[in-house]
């Protein structure tokens, strides 16, 4: 095995390992009493930056696995927000390249915008189906606090794991450019 296919996989253990590290610290009883606000959602701002950073880290069958374990064990309707994040990533992975010559603010508007959309779609499709979406006022607080912490996100990616963006000369383990 050469050493490329071994960092991708490394790369691939290391955001499961990371996501399982996440719902963990989501699911530990800190506070039992009904919060007035909703933290960000490391998860999809993590998921979202890997995607556009790197989108050979995170294929489409590892992020659907990991957002429908989500589902689950946040007991979400299961499935609605995992195929919603996962349109979303294959839709900023086909802008990948196009991405790349851009600014951080730039990436992080199309977050942003993406974040938005889907939390709208979600709640949309919630209230077709008659179940309750929760306040509107809380999920306009997770939007918020998920687009702002996004950079920070992005950051700890970057300097801790390594997770930058291909550059234009780039090539994969089999010399193609990325």
């Amino acid at each position: 095995m050469d050493s490329g296919a071994l960092q991708i996989w490394g790369m691939r253990v290391l955001f499961i390992l990371l996501t399982l590290l996440i719902l963990f610290f989501h699911l530990l009883p800190l506070n039992p009493a009904p919060s007035q606000w909703a933290g960000p959602d490391v998860l999809v701002a993590m998921v979202f930056a890997w995607a556009v950073r790197r989108p050979e880290y995170v294929p489409i069958l590892l992020v659907a696995g990991v957002m429908l374990l989500a589902d689950m064990m946040l007991q979400r309707p299961p499935g609605l927000w995992s195929v919603l994040v996962v349109c979303a990533v294959e839709w900023l992975k086909s802008r990948e390249r196009r991405q790349r010559e851009t600014t951080f603010v730039l990436e992080w508007l199309t977050f942003a915008g993406t974040l938005i959309v889907i939390t709208i779609l979600y709640r949309t499709v919630m209230m077709v189906l008659i179940l309750a979406p929760g306040t509107i006022t809380l999920s306009f607080v997770q939007v918020l606090m998920t687009i702002v912490i996004y950079p920070a996100v992005v950051g700890v990616s970057f300097f801790l794991f390594g997770v930058r963006r291909a550059a234009p000369g780039d090539m994969d383990r089999l010399g193609r450019t990325i």
